[in-house]
C-alpha cells in the first residue's frame, strides 16, 4: 500500500514536471500610466532569448513556459520584469522614469546599475551598447528622458536610421519629429543622426512653450539643442554641413516608385477654344504623398504634384444644397498672388450632409494586397490597423467580405454583418504576406463577391488595399483599364487606398480610381487612415452623386485667356459633357470640390501669350455682338444619381466682381496658397513668384476653420521645404 502511494505522488510529481517544461504563447497588453497602449514595447524571455514587440495597439505574443521571466522595456520609460505563472494572459503597465524635461543634460553614455532590476539583463543591454559605440546623437538621448522615443526607421528611404519623438506633443505628421538646433544652426534629423556622440558637450530638450517662444511653430514638435565641445558646426550653411557630415545628396526620387508624367495646363484663349470641360477630381492622395516626402526629407518628384488633390486635400466652409440638387455652386473671384496682373477664380462645390442613420446599407468587399511586397511596417501592418477604423464604422445592416491575392486570390472571410466586428477583425489581424503579385485575378474575384451580395439602392462598393505593384493581364495601364472600365457596369464603385514607399505604383492606383467611378487615397500614417477612413468615412465611401462634369465658357470681352490650374488628367472635350457614355468624378456625402482657374484680363499685358494666329481665310471665328459685360463666364454642370444613367444639368453665371486679396475669403487664400506650393513643387513655368514665406503668409492668413490641425500642418511642410529648395 506504501508503495502504491509512493508511486502514485512520483507520478503526480512527473505531470507537475511536465506541465511546467511545457512551452505555451503567452499574450497580453502593454499600456503606459493613463492606460493608452504601447507599441513598439519589447518583451524579452530570459531564458529561451526569444523577443517579441507590441503592436499598434499596444498587443503582443511570446512563447514562454512557467517559471520563465519576461522583462518588458521601453524607452523612456522603467523596465518591468514578470515571472510567467499559470495564467495566458499577462498585461503590464509600464511607469516612467521620474525626471523633468526641461532639464536634460546628456554627455556621453551611461547608465545607473538601479535603472535595471535584473543584472543578466543589464549585462546584455551593455554589451549591446559597447557594439553601438559609434552610435548616433539621437540614440544618446535613449532611455534618459521620460517621453523621449528613439526608435529605428526601418522600411524608409533616405531618412536617418532613427527617428525621435517627443511623447506628448499632439502632431498630424507621420513621425512627430522635433526641430534641431546643432551650434545654433537649425539642422536636419539625417544631420543630426550623423552627429560623434562623444563630440557633443551639452544637449537639452525643449517642449510647449519654452520651444515655441525662441523657435516659433516650426518647434511646434520640440526642439533638441545640441552644442559640441569645440563648436564644429558653427555658422556653417545646410550643404557645408551635409559635406562636414559625409551625407550624401539625397535621390530626386526612389527608382522604383511609379508615376504618368504630364505636361501642365497652358493659357488658351477663349476665341480658339471657348469652352473648357473636365471631370471632378475628391481624390487626395497626391497631397500625402508629397506629404511623405517632405517629411522624409526628400525632394518630391514633378509627375508625383497633381495641384488639384492637394487643394482638394483640405475642407472649405460652402453652405449647404438648398434645392434639389445634391451639391451648392460657389464661385469667387480675386487676384492672383503669384502674377501680379492676373486673377483668380474658385469653383466650389459642397455635398449635402446626410445623417448617417439616413445612409443606405453598404456591401463592401475588402481586397486586399498580401504578396510579398507588402511585408513592410508601413504597408500590411498598416493596411489593417486602417481598416480596423473603418469596421468600426460599420452597422448591423452593413457588410463586408475579405479578398486576398498573391499568388492566387482568395475568400477570407464571406459577407460578414457588420456588428460582428470581432469576427471581422480577426481575419484581418490573420493575414500575413507572401507570394507574387496577381492583381487581376483579385479584383475579379472582389467583383464577383461584391456582384452576388448586390443591395439595389445600396453602397456597393470594391476598396482596394496595396502598394499597387501588381499585375493585370500582361501588367500593361491598358489591360488594366479594360478590366476596370469592365467591371463598372455592375455599379459596383470602387475606393482606392495606397500604401507604403519605393516601388509604389501610383499610377496604377489613379488609373484604377479614375475608370473605376471611384476614389483613391494614399495612406501614409495611422493619422491619415483615421482621416479617411474614420473622420471622412461618408464623405469617402458613400456616392451623392456620380460622373460629375464641369464645363466653363469664359466671356472674351472681359477675359483674354485662362487656364485650368490642375486636371490635366481630368480634361475631357466640349463633346463629352452631354455624352453621359464618358465617365466622370463621384461625389460623397459632405465632400468639397474646388477647383481655380487663373484668368488675365481683357487688355493686359502678359508674358504667358502666344503670338495670336494669322486671320482665317475660310474660317471666321466671331465675338458674339451682345455686350454681357456685367458677366465674366456661365459655368455648367452635369451629374447622375448614383443608380441613375441620365444626366441632370445646373446652369450658373459668373459675375465679372473681383475683390482684393486682402479682402478675398479665407478659403481663397488658403486654396491658392496650396496651388501656389504645388505649383512651385512642379516647377512651373507659369509663375513668376516662387517665395516660400510669401506662400507661408498668404496660407496663414487663410487659415481658419483648422480643428484638425491639417492647414497648420501645412504651412508646416511649406516652411520645411525650404531647406530642400
Amino acid at each position: 500500500m506504501k508503495s502504491l502511494k509512493l508511486i502514485s505522488s512520483a507520478i503526480a510529481m512527473l505531470i507537475c514536471f511536465v506541465t511546467m517544461a511545457q512551452e505555451r504563447t503567452i499574450s497580453g497588453i502593454v499600456t503606459d500610466e493613463s492606460k493608452q497602449p504601447l507599441p513598439g514595447v519589447n518583451i524579452f524571455n530570459q531564458t529561451s532569448k526569444a523577443n517579441a514587440a507590441t503592436d499598434f495597439d499596444g498587443k503582443y505574443s511570446i512563447k514562454a513556459k512557467t517559471g520563465d521571466t519576461l522583462v518588458f522595456s521601453f524607452i523612456g520609460y522603467k523596465n518591468q520584469n514578470q515571472k510567467v505563472q499559470n495564467s495566458n494572459i499577462i498585461n503590464i503597465k509600464l511607469l516612467p522614469y521620474n525626471q523633468n524635461l526641461q532639464e536634460v543634460v546628456v554627455v556621453g553614455y551611461g547608465s545607473s546599475d538601479a535603472e535595471y532590476s535584473n543584472r543578466s539583463y543589464e549585462r546584455a543591454e551593455r554589451a549591446e551598447r559597447r557594439k553601438a559605440k559609434m552610435a548616433t546623437a539621437s540614440v544618446a538621448m535613449q532611455g534618459k528622458v521620460s517621453g523621449i522615443q528613439v526608435q529605428n526607421n526601418v522600411g524608409y528611404l533616405a531618412s536617418p536610421s532613427t527617428a525621435v519623438v517627443i511623447r506628448g506633443n499632439a502632431s498630424v505628421s507621420p513621425k512627430n519629429e522635433p526641430m534641431y538646433i546643432v551650434d545654433g544652426v537649425p539642422a536636419k534629423a539625417n544631420q543630426m543622426a550623423k552627429i560623434n556622440p562623444n563630440d557633443i558637450k551639452d544637449l537639452k530638450v525643449l517642449k510647449d512653450e519654452a520651444a515655441t517662444s525662441i523657435y516659433g511653430s516650426r518647434a511646434a514638435n520640440g526642439v533638441v539643442v545640441i552644442a559640441t565641445k569645440n563648436e564644429l558646426y558653427k555658422n556653417l550653411t545646410e550643404k557645408e554641413l551635409d559635406k562636414k557630415l559625409n551625407i550624401l545628396p539625397i535621390p530626386t526620387e526612389p527608382t522604383q516608385e511609379d508615376y504618368d508624367t504630364f505636361v501642365e495646363n497652358a493659357f488658351e484663349s477663349p476665341k480658339t477654344a471657348p469652352l473648357s470641360t473636365f471631370s471632378i477630381d475628391v481624390d487626395n492622395a497626391s497631397y500625402t504623398n508629397i506629404r511623405r516626402f517632405l517629411n522624409n526629407g526628400q525632394e518630391v518628384p514633378k509627375d508625383a504634384v497633381r495641384v488639384e488633390e492637394m487643394v482638394n486635400f483640405f475642407k472649405y466652409t460652402y453652405p449647404q444644397p438648398k434645392n434639389e440638387h445634391p451639391f451648392s455652386i460657389n464661385t469667387e473671384v480675386s487676384d492672383s498672388p503669384w502674377n501680379a496682373n492676373n486673377k483668380i477664380l474658385k469653383i466650389g462645390l459642397q455635398g449635402k450632409n446626410i445623417p448617417t442613420n439616413d445612409l443606405p446599407a453598404s456591401n463592401l468587399v475588402f481586397l486586399i494586397d498580401v504578396s510579398g511586397s507588402m511585408s513592410d511596417m508601413n504597408k500590411l501592418p498598416l493596411l489593417k490597423q486602417s481598416l480596423k477604423i473603418l469596421v468600426n464604422e460599420l452597422r448591423a445592416k452593413d457588410k463586408v467580405a475579405i479578398v486576398v491575392y498573391a499568388g492566387a486570390a482568395g475568400l477570407v472571410l464571406p459577407p460578414t454583418s457588420g456588428d460582428e466586428k470581432k469576427t471581422i477583425v480577426d481575419a484581418l489581424d490573420k493575414l500575413q504576406s507572401g507570394g507574387s503579385t496577381a492583381g487581376g485575378a483579385g479584383i475579379e474575384l472582389a467583383y464577383k463577391i461584391a456582384t452576388e451580395n448586390f443591395i439595389k439602392s445600396g453602397n456597393n462598393r470594391v476598396i482596394l488595399a496595396t502598394d499597387g505593384d501588381f499585375n493585370v493581364g500582361s501588367s500593361s495601364n491598358t489591360d488594366m483599364e479594360k478590366l476596370i472600365e469592365e467591371k463598372r457596369k455592375t455599379g459596383v464603385f470602387l475606393t482606392c487606398l495606397g500604401y507604403g514607399m519605393g516601388n509604389y505604383k501610383d499610377s496604377k492606383m489613379e488609373i484604377l480610381a479614375d475608370k473605376g467611378n471611384g476614389n483613391y487615397a494614399y495612406i501614409d500614417n495611422i493619422q491619415e487612415a483615421n482621416r479617411f477612413l474614420g473622420k471622412e468615412f461618408k464623405g469617402s465611401m458613400f456616392a451623392i452623386a456620380k460622373d460629375v462634369k464641369i464645363q466653363i465658357e469664359f466671356n472674351p470681352k472681359q477675359v483674354q485667356a485662362y487656364r485650368l490650374i490642375g486636371y490635366e488628367n481630368r480634361k475631357l472635350r466640349p463633346e463629352d459633357f452631354k455624352n453621359d457614355a464618358i465617365d466622370a468624378g463621384e461625389l460623397g456625402s459632405n465632400h468639397t470640390v474646388t477647383a481655380l482657374y487663373e484668368i488675365i484680363p481683357a487688355g493686359v499685358k502678359s508674358d504667358y501669350l502666344a503670338e495670336q494666329p494669322d486671320e482665317l481665310k475660310y474660317t471666321k471665328t466671331e465675338t458674339s455682338s451682345n455686350n454681357y459685360s456685367s458677366e465674366l463666364a456661365t459655368i455648367k454642370f452635369r451629374y447622375k444619381k448614383p443608380d441613375g444613367e441620365k444626366s441632370i444639368e445646373m446652369v450658373q453665371v459668373i459675375e465679372n466682381k473681383s475683390v482684393a486679396l486682402e479682402k478675398a475669403s479665407d478659403d481663397m487664400k488658403f486654396s491658392s496658397a496650396v496651388a501656389w506650393f504645388g505649383l512651385k513643387l512642379r516647377d512651373s513655368k507659369l509663375i513668376t513668384n516662387k517665395s516660400s514665406e510669401e506662400i507661408v503668409k498668404l496660407a496663414k492668413q487663410g487659415n481658419s476653420n483648422d480643428g484638425e490641425g491639417y492647414k497648420a500642418e501645412f504651412i508646416r511642410l511649406v516652411e520645411t521645404s525650404k531647406q530642400y529648395n
